[in-house]
């Protein structure tokens, strides 16, 4: 589907930014290259007649995405996750799209709650509400389970919706090869990466169980934490286009005022949602990354409540140590230290000089932590860093991008909470006590044991390697044996060597 008839798509959208004067606005943040600038006014200029209007109360940029529909306004809140690709100002602004639609009938829900559950609305809900919240993809509804009477949230998929992001995706697709050809130094940025990662996002939002089981996941994870809540999701009222969860009662984290007359300490709250972040994040390599104001309560305990899981955020567990180092070397101010786990890590190219690269480092840490406590800024850190990493050779890693992007978020957050909130004085004891319990001595031990439980099930394996091993080389005609076999036994037997040395070490001292 990915051919020219995609051309008139891209037309529309062209003539659109064209007329909403967010054409020259989104090609200057992104730094485009004169040649797609020039493709990109011949598709907007003559057709300018044919874009949609759009709210000219809005900026340019979010004006020409909410004119042109949910694909577009879903689309715009990915790339806000993309600092690297559109800027840092950029970001920002696509970072406050609303999402807000006209909701679709209550009768229509109706029916598309019974054909997904399969069963009489008053069988198992009552007294469904009108629409309390309508997206680009889905709206809410407020109800009562008819067993337990009690509150929940019913999340109900717009009617036809896959088939538009469908036709739409397919277009992005077209875009990205397009701008690719056109504009080989656009490469880097990776934008056919780019619309996979949201065609993979905006699925995973299409299938309301996916977004079930990341609740029910995360519920699990944080259960521990104080001052936290997840509402828990009630699988037999969910589908593949319905959800339901508990009802989230509190007042939106945005409203400052009224939590400030509930009688709530916003500094306190501030702080929490910043380490609660960085735990979860360091901690269980599994975070919420939609974390803005909308997307959290405060309960009338004073417990922060999180709902809408349809983009969490994953990083496995050796990038959530690069990423504690190379937050706390920024603490400590220790360079070198940035620049040694950007190079062991492959983020940056292994010919490029180390220590010009710490240099650069120190010009980006230096004026952010000579300024003012409540000037230090998580987001002007990154722009500088995305800038430094650019000129040695670092490629786009998405799973950083959006773990540092939703740290930008909650540092937002948090100053909106309290002005003054020194965020690296809070992160501090956070990645302080991950770095003594993940990177040390402890650490390698526990590596290692680990090592040794993968290594063992492959001992019922073991003879019959070595048995083969043995038997292929009494064979003269037979060509030598796949060294991945004997990296294999010698795998295990150095796996398991090294284990029983550290082991006897630690027993002797």
């Amino acid at each position: 589907m990915r051919g020219p008839h995609n051309l008139w798509r891209l037309i529309r959208t062209g003539a659109t930014f064209e007329r909403t004067g967010a054409m020259k606005v989104a090609l200057e943040a992104m730094e485009a290259p004169p040649r797609l600038r020039l493709l990109a006014r011949v598709l907007g200029w003559p057709f300018k007649w044919l874009g949609y209007a759009g709210d000219p109360a809005l900026p340019p940029v979010t004006r020409a995405i909410t004119a042109l529909g949910p694909a577009y306004i879903k689309f715009g809140q990915v790339l806000s996750t993309r600092p690297d690709v559109v800027g840092v100002e950029l970001s920002n602004q696509l970072r406050v799209l609303q999402d807000k639609l006209p909701p679709f009938p209550r009768d229509v829900a109706i029916r598309l709650i019974e054909a997904e559950l399969g069963q009489p609305l008053t069988d198992i809900l009552c007294d469904l509400s009108e629409p309390v919240a309508a997206a680009s993809i889905a709206q809410v509804h407020r109800a009562r389970t008819a067993a337990t009477g009690e509150d929940v949230a019913v999340k109900v998929l717009r009617p036809g919706i896959e088939r538009a992001f469908r036709r739409d995706i397919d277009a992005f697709h077209f875009a990205a090869s397009l701008i690719e050809f056109l504009s080989p130094s656009s490469r880097r940025l990776r934008p056919s990466d780019v619309i996979s990662h949201f065609e993979g996002v905006v699925m995973g939002e299409l299938d309301l169980r996916l977004e079930c089981s990341s609740a029910s996941e995360f519920a699990d994870k944080t259960s521990r934490d104080q001052g936290f809540q997840v509402p828990k999701p009630f699988w037999q009222l969910s589908s593949r286009r319905v959800m339901t969860l508990g009802w989230a009662e509190g007042i939106p984290l945005g409203d400052v005022e009224a939590i400030r007359a509930a009688g709530h300490d916003c500094t306190a709250l501030g702080e929490r949602v910043l380490q609660l972040f960085l735990s979860h994040a360091l901690r269980d390599g599994f975070f919420h990354a939609d974390m803005h104001q909308g997307n959290l309560k405060v309960a009338p305990n004073g417990d922060l409540i999180a709902f809408d899981f349809g983009i969490m955020g994953q990083i496995d567990e050796y990038t959530r140590r690069v990423y504690a180092e190379i937050l706390i070397g920024f603490i400590r101010k220790d360079y070198r230290r940035i620049a040694e786990v950007h190079f062991e890590a492959g983020y940056v190219p292994s010919n490029r000089d180390i220590d010009e690269f710490a240099r650069a480092l120190r010009a980006v840490g230096e004026p952010i932590f000579g300024m003012d406590a409540s000037q230090i800024s998580m987001a002007r850190l990154l722009a500088y860093l995305f800038e430094v990493t650019e000129r040695f050779g670092m490629q786009t890693r998405t799973e950083l991008i959006l773990l540092q992007r939703t740290m930008v978020v909650v540092e937002g957050v948090a100053r909106s909470l309290d002005p003054h909130i020194n965020i690296w004085q809070v992160a501090r004891p956070v990645v302080e006590a991950y770095i003594r319990e993940n990177i040390g001595p402890q650490a390698v031990v526990r590596d290692l044991m680990r090592t040794a439980q993968v290594l063992g099930r492959f001992g019922p394996r073991l003879p019959g390697l070595v048995e083969s091993l043995l038997s292929e080389r009494t064979k003269p005609a037979v060509p030598p044996v796949q060294p991945t076999v004997g990296r294999a036994v010698g795998l295990f037997l150095a796996g398991i060597i090294a284990t029983l040395a550290v082991i006897a070490a630690i027993r002797l001292f």
